[in-house]
């Protein structure tokens, strides 16, 4: 019950101190369950993020309920998916009812265009690192670039390109054998 708790508070704060979603989640991931708890790895945060970019729904609550059910199995996903999730649920709710109002004034406007760009920041910095860590043979940088090609050039989908770049993965890894 104390490991669920550690749980709860863990997602929670993640979710209630990130703006921008999931992607921008990404240095309180890993400051608070790589560094902090040491529920997941460095590999294990890139291959969440992968999975939950190619499954149904928010990355952010994907990568909760994948680490809370290594750490926890079931509940553990359950009580991680609703703590991410409970922080924008309230702060959506209480803003609700004012944000149209909000939305006309020139300083919160100046303060939401300021945020975006802050998110971008994280969002850059975070790319980064994933880069450093997931393109570092030579085969992921020539398939690095065949992906850009194809996304930036043919406009394949993003779900082609992945499933795609999986199957390279998957022939390379057999090829080598």
């Amino acid at each position: 019950m104390v490991e669920l708790g550690k749980i709860f508070v863990s997602f929670f704060k993640i979710g209630l101190f990130t703006f921008g979603g999931g992607y921008a989640m990404m240095p309180l991931f890993r400051q608070e369950l790589i560094e902090k708890r040491k529920y997941i790895t460095e590999d294990e945060l890139i291959d969440y993020y992968s999975i939950g970019q190619c499954t149904p729904g928010v990355i952010a609550v994907n990568v909760a309920t994948f680490t809370g059910y290594k750490i926890q199995k079931v509940l553990g996903a359950i009580v991680a998916t609703l703590a991410i999730v409970l922080p924008s649920l309230l702060i959506i709710m209480a803003l609700a009812g004012i944000l149209n109002t909000l939305s006309d004034n020139q300083i919160v406007a100046h303060a939401f265009a300021g945020i975006r760009v802050g998110v971008i920041a994280l969002i850059l910095k975070e790319v980064i690192v994933l880069f450093k860590k997931a393109v570092a043979t030579k085969f992921q940088i020539s398939l690095f670039f065949v992906v850009l090609f194809l996304l930036f050039c043919i406009h394949l989908s993003a779900i082609t390109v992945v499933l795609l770049a999986a199957c390279a993965g998957f022939i390379k890894r057999f090829g080598d054998k």
